[in-house]
């Protein structure tokens, strides 16, 4: 069965560089977020062996959140000045890796993956997305699935393992998003709930609209006032924290691993320094002539 593979560029970019401390090539360069990132790519198409593969890379805040909320993803810090020039570097790696990469001006990456994954998987094909983003939670189905890197198991999450992650359905992450707020976007939530209590009224209520509808239902006094002032700003964050529709077309055919450079991948691991990946190259070179020679 076709399956395509979809990485968060930005987000596996920003754990490497964290991961790995003082790294640099030859020429003194920063090199920890190149290495981390070839590295983990290894370990994901090592396990999945997909055929089709992306790395989708943040274009910058979306114009229409920004409008609804001015605060938006305000308090994140800026790109560390050692992590700007890597993302080049790994393009470059990408290009010579034979794989597709993409970045559309203005577009977030979550929703040009969202995107891709749906018109996979409406297409026939198995999705998997590699992110840690908890808003990825809302496409699982079941053709989409998550890798996520903070499960040690190397597990595909799909229903079961949202369920357990959130207390509710897929379906049903948005809203629960929408409810307690997200404060790695600066989405504020409605006061005093959290993921229990906004997990619990979506299993009483089973969505935003039905919940606000029937708020006389709500038997906490706070809990239902905390509501009513909140339903501006829950309606707000619905809109928010869903994934949009955007101009992000799924071809097959340019998604499709590729050949890999071989010249090309050996002059950036000489020009990084990263002498055992450039010996694997070697090796695996050698291993592919021999077993030609033997055909």
């Amino acid at each position: 069965m076709s399956r395509l593979l979809i990485i968060d560029g930005h987000a596996y970019a920003y754990r490497a560089f964290h991961a790995i401390r003082d790294l640099r090539g030859p020429d003194g360069r920063p090199t920890n977020a190149i290495f981390g990132f070839v590295k983990m790519l290894e370990k994901m198409r090592s396990a999945l062996e997909p055929a089709h593969l992306i790395v989708v890379w943040d274009g910058g805040l979306s114009a229409e959140r920004l409008a609804a909320l001015p605060e938006y993803k305000a308090q994140r810090p800026g790109m560390p000045d050692q992590l700007r020039p890597q993302f080049d570097e790994i393009g470059e790696y990408l290009a010579a890796a034979g794989l597709a990469a993409f970045c559309c001006e203005g577009v977030e990456a979550d929703d040009c993956i969202g995107c891709l994954a749906r018109r996979a998987a409406a297409a026939g094909w198995d999705v998997v997305v590699a992110s840690s983003d908890k808003d990825f939670m809302q496409l699982v189905s079941a053709r989409i699935g998550l890798l996520n890197p903070n499960d040690k198991t190397g597990k595909i999450w799909g229903r079961e393992q949202v369920c357990a992650k959130a207390g509710v359905e897929p379906e049903q992450v948005a809203d629960w998003l929408a409810l307690m707020g997200d404060a790695v976007d600066n989405i504020p939530g409605v006061p005093g709930v959290g993921p229990k209590t906004a997990a619990e009224l979506l299993k009483q209520f089973g969505s935003v609209d039905n919940l606000l509808a029937r708020l006389g239902e709500v038997k906490s006094e706070r809990l239902r006032t905390a509501l009513e002032n909140s339903v501006t700003a829950v309606r707000r964050n619905l809109e928010l924290v869903r994934l949009r529709e955007v101009s992000c077309e799924f071809v097959a055919e340019q998604l499709a691993v590729q050949p890999a450079d071989r010249e090309k991948l050996c002059g950036l691991f000489r020009r990084w320094g990263f002498n055992g990946l450039l010996a694997a190259l070697a090796a695996q070179s050698s291993e592919q002539q021999a077993e030609l020679i033997l055909k």
